[in-house]
């Protein structure tokens, strides 16, 4: 009996010690995904990092700081996730993940003055297209063929570009472009770009044991109709039912 009991206690260590370790997790200002208000974190991504975490019993800490910098940090230094993470096909190997916070189409956005936008892909590769740095946004816009980006350090940063005539085109998700109407802000669709999964990235070497709670708590929240009732309280529709989905790795 003390053989098994040894046995028992000794398998269950790497998990224990796995979801005792301390998380951190690091995002950017990016309302209404990841922002600060009143002193604290908060947003649709944050609300379902806490949600998941909290229940998957880790210990975590949460930091917002410009995205270059999360970005780095996570990819770096053990230990380290940053959120909301689109995930793409070069960065699917360079983090562990846990997916989908969101899911949304992308959008090229352009101010609304009543001016032309771009009718093709080809007319828009010849316009002046911002982003902010480090975000798949770059990476998506280059994939097409864009060589000159003007790259911002936040997306506050760059709707004042576009709006100002600096940029003429943005790209980002339709969710976001959704949020900035909200706020009332002259902004309109430009042209339809592909879907993309936004989720958690997390230095590769962080445990599989914690990313697999992370995971299993995240498509308990979706299932359970909780990741909708955050959507919903920011104003947004929320995603399609995606908890079990060919994006996750």
């Amino acid at each position: 009996m003390k053989t098994l009991l040894l046995t028992l206690c000794l398998s269950l260590t790497p998990l224990s010690t796995a979801l005792a370790e301390t998380l951190h997790f690091v995002t950017e200002e990016y309302p209404p995904f990841n922002y600060s208000q009143d002193g604290r974190i908060t947003g649709i991504g944050v609300e379902q990092v806490d949600a998941i975490a909290k229940a998957a019993g880790i210990d975590y800490t949460l930091e917002i700081m410009p995205w270059a910098r999360a970005f780095a940090m996570a990819k770096s230094q053990p230990m380290h996730c940053v959120f909301t993470t689109g995930y793409t096909r070069e960065r699917s190997g360079q983090f562990v993940w846990v997916n989908p916070l969101l899911k949304d189409q992308m959008v090229l956005l352009k101010r609304k003055d009543g001016s032309k936008g771009p009718a093709t892909m080809q007319e828009a590769l010849g316009m002046k297209i911002g982003s902010q740095r480090g975000d798949f946004a770059v990476e998506v816009m280059e994939d097409l063929g864009v060589k000159d980006i003007d790259l911002a350090a936040d997306i506050d940063l760059s709707v004042r570009k576009l709006l100002s005539g600096r940029i003429d085109l943005l790209p980002t998700s339709i969710k976001t472009y959704e949020n900035l109407v909200n706020q009332g802000q002259p902004v309109e669709k430009a042209m339809l770009l592909a879907g993309k999964t936004y989720g958690i990235a997390c230095q590769k070497d962080t445990p599989p044991a914690l990313i697999a709670r992370l995971q299993a708590e995240l498509d308990k929240l979706i299932l359970s109709g909780g990741q909708d009732r955050i959507f919903t309280a920011y104003g947004l529709p929320p995603n399609a039912r995606t908890a079990d989905n060919g994006d996750k790795k």
